[in-house]
């Protein structure tokens, strides 16, 4: 499997995320929409294009989990992203079927 931490910076973010979360979560759907230019000039925005994303997320890992618990098992899938390329991140997780 690639390392996506190290991937080239020509690779999309929204691409590394898809990736990350499909490696971590097995998800049965799986939408990441780069909302970075309704952002551009604001707080947080670095001028790349890719700082703003919301994730759309459906998978089995979830069921039965908590809203809180399925924000968290995405947030620690790209925990290193966040904290280095990502400002803001939407969340919306559910389990199959919801």
């Amino acid at each position: 499997m690639n390392d996506t931490a190290t991937a080239p910076a020509s690779v999309p973010l929204a691409d590394i995320i898809a990736a990350r979360l499909t490696a971590a979560l097995d998800p049965t759907h799986l939408e990441v929409v780069n909302d970075s230019h309704h952002h551009a000039g604001h707080m947080g925005d670095d001028g790349t294009g890719e700082s703003h994303f919301t994730v759309i997320v459906e998978s089995p890992a979830f069921i039965g989990a908590s809203r809180v618990a399925r924000q968290r098992a995405v947030n620690q899938a790209l925990a290193d992203l966040l904290s280095t390329r990502i400002h803001a991140l939407a969340i919306r997780a559910r389990a199959p079927g919801e």
